[in-house]
C-alpha cells in the first residue's frame, strides 16, 4: 500500500494571493492569518508572496485565472467575504464566485485554495476571521502549502512508476 501524506513547509515555493477589497475589515483579519501561515509555519519568505487585491468577490475567479496563466506562482490563496443582506444578491454572487473557482481549481495545474467566507450576518464572519471558529485566511494557507508539497509527491511517484 502506498501513502501519500505531505508536510505544509514548503519555503521555495511563490504564492500569490487574492483578496477582495469589499468587506476589507473582515478579509485584512484573513490575509493577516494566511500571511503569518505561510511565513511562520509554512517557511514561506515574505518576498515569495504577492498580493492583489480585486474590488469584491465577483472579481476573484477572473484575477485567479489570469495569474494562473502567468505560470509565476506554486498556489494561489483566494479569500473574502461574502455577507447575507436582505436580495437575492448574496446567492448570485456566492454561489458564481464559488463554482468559478472551482473550475480553475479543477481544470488548473497549480492548487486554488478557498478562503471565501460566505456567511449569514458579520458575527459569523467574525467569528471565521480569528476567533471562535479559527481564522479560514490561515486554514487556507495551510491547505495551499500543503498541496503543492502532495502535488509534487504525486508526479514524482508516477515518474517512479514507469
Amino acid at each position: 500500500m502506498k501513502v501519500i501524506e505531505a508536510t505544509v513547509a514548503a519555503p521555495e515555493a511563490s504564492i500569490a494571493i487574492v483578496i477582495a477589497r469589499f468587506n476589507n475589515f473582515i478579509n485584512n483579519s484573513l490575509l493577516n492569518g494566511a500571511i503569518s501561515s505561510l511565513k511562520l509555519i509554512g517557511q514561506v519568505k515574505h518576498e515569495k508572496i504577492t498580493v492583489v487585491w480585486v474590488p469584491g468577490a465577483y472579481e476573484l475567479p477572473l484575477t485567479v485565472y489570469t495569474l494562473t496563466k502567468t505560470d509565476k506562482y506554486d498556489a494561489i490563496i483566494v479569500l473574502g467575504t461574502i455577507i447575507r443582506g436582505k436580495t437575492f444578491h448574496f446567492e448570485y454572487i456566492a454561489k458564481e464566485v464559488s463554482s468559478g473557482i472551482a473550475k480553475l481549481a479543477i481544470n488548473g495545474k497549480i492548487p486554488i485554495a478557498f478562503g471565501l467566507l460566505t456567511t449569514e450576518n458579520i458575527e459569523q464572519a467574525i467569528e471565521r476571521c480569528g476567533t471562535k471558529a479559527g481564522n479560514k485566511g490561515s486554514e487556507a494557507a495551510l491547505a495551499a502549502l500543503e498541496m503543492i508539497n502532495i502535488l509534487k509527491l504525486i508526479n514524482n511517484n508516477e515518474k517512479e512508476d514507469l
